[in-house]
């Protein structure tokens, strides 16, 4: 992951996926709502809304069953398996997405729109304060429609859809939605629910709940990678070469979280107008990186989270050259504590973020000409304060203007999209820092521009250039401490100039008919790009690793296909395979680190009546292009197979699934994962979820 450079070296870093294929897409009306669209594959929300197959660059959506299949108590993990996604890994815990090698500052999370702001891309420790129970779909984008939701989104946008504030009146005087899990390999239980009530026949009161609770991880083989028990066991101290004999069961890597929720909206046709408050409590351990040396310690630590979250939404139509303004906002106050083995707390973070986001949805005529345009503002703030602070108190202001426009004519579509953005970074003087008060301001621009042609029935092929600049971000500025959740003593440079990209992809899909296909080809060229660099020294006994810039490359692929093969024994079966790889360069250091290697994964599911099943098998490649201060990670083949059974045929809403992962307990580890070589992927897991619907 090219991101990790800027986060695996030490504090930052995150892969994307390829439309997946489905069945034709319904052409998509000028005020579909977003819960009718959320019904429907074919359409993407996030951003202007859009038939998928509109949509230039790779693009993945996880609704209904895809989503109750794939569901982790992570964005990182629920995503993972996605075309061109990688995840963080920090544990079972703390998992960010990874996208074409991307993430950390590079990668947008949101749900509904609005960024987490929360301080997941400071470091992979800190867990992403967006629950994934709560999702009814999630949508990954990159390329142009990744740019409109700011600079930070130069690797992709991962949007986690939920009804918290209505978009529907239900027809019944109550609606239930619950979902349930039970799972082996961390002693996993979790329940998630909502409720819908009509209040007369516009008003909508919402309200949901989610708890979760697990055990340590029981892994797939020994808890060190194969260097680190060689390491151990030749050690003459008698407690570092036990360490080499651990296996099983991941120590400190338990977790328990509830989340909280309310909403009400009013609905009224075409116009919405709504509002929701969340709070979400979530404790969890991050697994030990022991020490090899004697003497050395090997702590436990545990973050503990606290959010309250306020959000508001309105959908306003407008007719005539405007069809409809839509108004996104949210405020949340953020908090987590780092606790130490004895409960004390070692390091606090904290966060104050707002964000906001007018668009204005352009009516397409029959010309063919259609498009949005808006503005969006993001006013955040940041301290720590502990043993381990390594950043001063910062803000950053953002002020963006964006736009995208699109004409189609015949097979022929166009599209060409920009964004202006004003940065302001600053910080307060620290005298335990040594640093004084500082202050950047930056104006970044992007741009893109592309298109498709209908080259045969529902088969389209695509180019698309893209221009971005990035302004760096506080860490990347500021930085000048210890941060534990990267062992480095990190030092940023308050003089870097903005990081420029300049990319080229290529796409070829078919979205109908008895095989389908996505394809796509990316590069992308970078300036001043921002990355960790050892520099040898040592700080309060931690490795120095300074910010740098320089130039770096990216290129890579993602395929993916599904291919209906026919009835046999009254079962329709389909077959579908994916695969995707990114090589990565940074000028005058060498590979990136943390980039995921070559990955297959094929898939075949049946279908009768009430049952579908499917058995997949997933190979990830040994990674042996590896940066200067990075070990080589095995690869590994996981099997995992799922069924899911609708016993009641006037109620399909209710579903029980049962899933098999891992099916023969092999020790795997993700090579984007800062922890990788102390802290492997689940061993044998079956999973029993239970969901109802009425």
């Amino acid at each position: 992951m090219i991101t990790a450079l800027a986060a695996v070296l030490a504090a930052q870093a995150a892969p994307l996926p390829v439309a997946s294929a489905e069945p034709q897409p319904a052409p998509a009306s000028p005020r579909v709502s977003d819960h009718d669209a959320a019904q429907n594959g074919a359409i993407v929300v996030t951003g202007i809304r859009r038939n998928r197959e509109d949509v230039l660059g790779g693009v993945s959506v996880l609704s209904s069953e895809e989503l109750e299949r794939e569901l982790r108590p992570t964005i990182g993990e629920t995503l993972q398996r996605q075309p061109g996604v990688s995840a963080t890994s920090f544990g079972p815990n703390a998992s960010r997405p990874i996208i074409r090698g991307l993430g950390g500052e590079r990668v947008r999370v949101l749900t509904d729109g609005i960024g987490s702001l929360d301080v997941s891309t400071s470091s992979v420790d800190h867990a992403v304060a967006i629950n994934p129970l709560t999702a009814d779909r999630i949508e990954v984008l990159r390329g142009p429609a990744a740019l409109l939701f700011g600079s930070s989104a130069i690797g992709g946008v991962v949007n986690v859809i939920d009804s918290r504030i209505p978009r529907s009146v239900p027809e019944a005087p109550l609606h239930i939605d619950a979902l349930g899990t039970l799972a082996a390999a961390a002693d996993e239980r979790s329940l998630n629910a909502r409720v819908d009530v009509p209040l007369g026949s516009n008003f909508v009161l919402h309200g949901d709940g989610s708890w979760l609770k697990t055990g340590d991880l029981r892994t797939g083989g020994y808890i060190l990678s194969r260097d680190l028990r060689e390491e151990a066991a030749a050690s003459a101290d008698p407690d570092i070469r036990a360490l080499a004999d651990l296996k099983g069961t991941l120590p400190n890597s338990a977790a328990k979280s509830r989340e909280l929720a309310g909403g009400l909206a009013y609905i009224d046709g075409g116009f919405n107008i709504g509002a929701s408050v969340s709070r979400l409590d979530n404790l969890y351990g991050v697994p030990v990186r022991y020490s090899l040396d004697p003497g050395g310690e090997a702590e436990e630590v545990r973050l503990d989270i606290a959010q309250t979250r306020y959000d508001v939404r309105a959908e306003v139509p407008v007719g005539g050259f405007i069809d409809q303004l839509r108004f996104r906002g949210g405020a949340v106050r953020y908090r987590h504590d780092e606790l130490e083995e004895t409960g004390e707390i070692g390091t606090t973070f904290r966060s104050r973020g707002e964000e906001a986001r007018l668009e204005a949805v352009q009516r397409t005529p029959a010309s063919g000409w259609g498009g949005g345009f808006g503005v969006q503002y993001l006013d955040r703030r940041v301290s720590v304060v502990g043993e381990e602070k390594y950043l001063p108190v910062n803000r950053q202001r953002q002020l963006g203007i964006f736009a995208l426009q699109n004409f189609t004519t015949g097979p022929f579509r166009l599209e060409a999209g920009a964004r202006v953005e004003r940065s302001r970074q600053t910080a307060e003087a620290d005298i335990d820092l040594g640093s004084p008060a500082q202050r950047r301001s930056f104006t970044a621009l992007s741009g893109s521009v592309g298109g498709s042609v209908e080259v045969a029935a529902a088969t389209r092929l695509g180019l698309n250039l893209s221009y971005s600049e990035r302004a760096p971000s506080n860490d990347e500025l500021y930085a000048n401490g210890p941060h534990a959740g990267t062992q480095a003593f990190e030092i940023g440079n308050p003089d870097f100039d903005k990081e420029r990209s300049l990319s080229v992809e290529a796409s070829l899909r078919r979205t109908s008919g008895p095989l389908t296909f996505g394809v796509n080809l990316f590069h992308t060229r970078f300036a001043d790009f921002v990355y960790l660099a050892p520099t040898g020294d040592i700080e309060d006994d931690l490795p120095v690793y300074r910010y740098d810039q320089a130039g770096a490359r990216l290129t890579g692929f993602e395929i993916e296909t599904r291919a209906q093969a026919g009835t046999l024994a009254g079962i329709d079966w389909t077959v579908e395979a994916q695969a995707d790889y990114v090589r990565a360069t940074v000028k005058g250091f060498g590979p990136a680190p943390a980039i995921p290697p070559l990955r297959l994964l094929g898939g075949i599911e049946g279908k009768r009546g009430a049952v579908d099943g499917r058995l997949e098998v997933e190979h990830s490649f040994a990674q042996n292009r590896n940066a200067p201060i990075e070990t080589e990670t095995n690869g590994f083949t996981l099997v995992n197979a799922a069924v899911n059974w609708r016993p009641l045929q006037d109620r399909p809403e209710l579903s029980l699934g049962l899933q098999a992962n891992n099916l023969f307990d092999v020790e795997a580890r993700r090579h984007a994962s800062l922890l990788k070589d102390y802290a492997p992927l689940a061993g044998r897991d079956f999973r029993l979820t239970a969901r109802l619907d009425f």
